[in-house]
């Protein structure tokens, strides 16, 4: 006997002797309300746990972005980067609790949102489907990853209290105000674009900051030298490499919570598929790097796979759900090759970034939005190609000015001697390999 055969037999003798006495007590009409404010009750928690799950695997992220980083920069500059990725994520919560949240959602205007200080978190109640306390903590860590994208770019030269300060800005208006365009029901979801869990609304936000950044920014002493590339090693490939992992993880909860609902047998298999898809579409991209990279330089690059993994993710993120398998690696691969297309073109035009973010989520980020129009019969390729322009211009504007201000008063790169002997002596003043330091 199977179990659920052997669980449904041990169960007929109580049924048997609760039915007389349920008939003549409840009319059908009061059985029935009581089963569905039951399943509401049901939906209710499924689509919380969601939310929470989700949340807590994207907030994992910032971890996996933190390892990655860490491994990438060289060894004087660990400690910055593990301080600027545990700041920006405290800061992006307090942000988006403070004005971020009503901006994105607060539906008064469809261009920028709505605003309001602070955030009312609403009684529960099964009617609104799920508790506002998980809705809030899912949506924030979105706004966080938008953050640590910047923060790589832009490693091994910037000071830490302009870098903090443009996160402020960032996380409480300049991703709000493009969420609100399709996630909060503005201009860009009523002409029908589409970006399931932030291909463009995430990614490539963060990837348009980051760009303008490294411009104004300028690249580290010794990056470019007589119109050569120097090498900058970075200091653990394992940390690294640890760091694509945790972030892969995550990416679970960032496209599989973005069904935003777990409460039927349809979105319980949405959310399976979702994953399937993600996870098969890192692999491509992944897989594509290592092919590439052994075809193009003769030897297999480590770094290029991590963010050919990456650079999947980012890509299959637009629209993780109405592919198939076969369609959702041929998406992440496409998005993967062009990450590597990118790397090289970046340092023709001396364009310094550490870790890769640039192609990773700004290309391939971008990639991923249009290619939802030849993976979901839905949406068409204008609404999608106008949603990408749009939010190069709102966001490149708009960080180019703050980039600018930054520059211009407090100053946003740390002094040659700085940058010489690290971050971590001239402004942490806690090294991350104090045995391995010149000092």
């Amino acid at each position: 006997m199977s179990r659920i055969s052997h669980m449904t037999f041990r169960a007929l003798p109580c049924l048997v002797l609760l039915t007389p006495s349920l008939a003549g007590a409840v009319t059908t009409d009061e059985l029935a309300a009581a089963v569905q404010a039951n399943s509401a009750q049901d939906a209710f928690i499924f689509n919380t746990l969601l939310f929470l799950i989700g949340g807590f695997l994207v907030m994992w992220m910032a971890a996996g972005f933190a390892m990655l980083e860490a491994g990438l920069v060289r060894t004087k500059n660990v400690s910055m980067q593990c301080l600027k990725n545990i700041g920006l994520y405290s800061v992006a919560g307090i942000m988006f609790y403070l004005v971020g949240y009503h901006m994105m959602y607060g539906g008064a205007s469809p261009y920028f949102g709505g605003f309001n200080l602070g955030y009312d978190f609403t009684p529960e109640d099964a009617e609104t489907g799920y508790s506002s306390y998980s809705d809030w903590f899912f949506q924030m860590v979105f706004c966080a990853t938008t953050a640590s994208i910047v923060s790589g770019t832009v490693a091994e030269r910037i000071k830490f209290w302009p870098f903090m300060i443009f996160v402020v800005v960032l996380t409480g208006f300049i991703y709000p105000i493009v969420g609100s365009w399709e996630w909060g029901e503005g201009f860009l979801d009523a002409m029908g674009f589409s970006d399931f869990a932030g291909s463009t609304l995430v990614h490539s936000t963060g990837g348009w900051a980051a760009l303008i950044g490294a411009i104004i920014l300028g690249a580290r002493k010794g990056k470019y030298v007589d119109g050569r590339v120097m090498p900058m090693p970075g200091s653990s490939m394992p940390l690294a490499t640890l760091g694509v992992f945790i972030l892969w993880l995550g990416w679970f909860g960032f496209n599989g919570a973005s069904q935003l609902a777990m409460g039927t047998i349809t979105d319980a298999d949405a959310v399976a598929k979702i994953f399937v898809n993600t996870n098969m579409a890192a692999a491509a991209g992944c897989v594509i790097a290592i092919i590439y990279t052994q075809l193009r330089y003769g030897k297999m690059d480590l770094t290029m796979a991590l963010n050919g993994a990456l650079a999947g993710l980012v890509a299959i993120t637009a629209e993780p759900l109405t592919p198939s398998v076969p369609v959702a690696m041929l998406v992440g691969g496409m998005g993967s090759l062009l990450a590597m297309l990118t790397v090289p073109v970046l340092d023709k035009l001396k364009i310094d970034d550490v870790v890769g973010a640039i192609p990773v989520h700004l290309v391939a980020g971008i990639f991923g939005t249009l290619a939802v129009a030849f993976t979901n019969k839905d949406v068409s390729f204008m609404p999608q190609l106008i949603g990408v322009l749009t939010t190069a211009i709102f966001v490149s504007a708009i960080s180019a000015v703050i980039w600018f201000a930054l520059k211009a008063t407090l100053g946003i790169r740390c002094s040659e001697e700085d940058e010489l002997q690290g971050l971590d002596i001239a402004e942490v003043g806690v090294e991350a390999y104090p045995e391995f330091s010149a000092s």
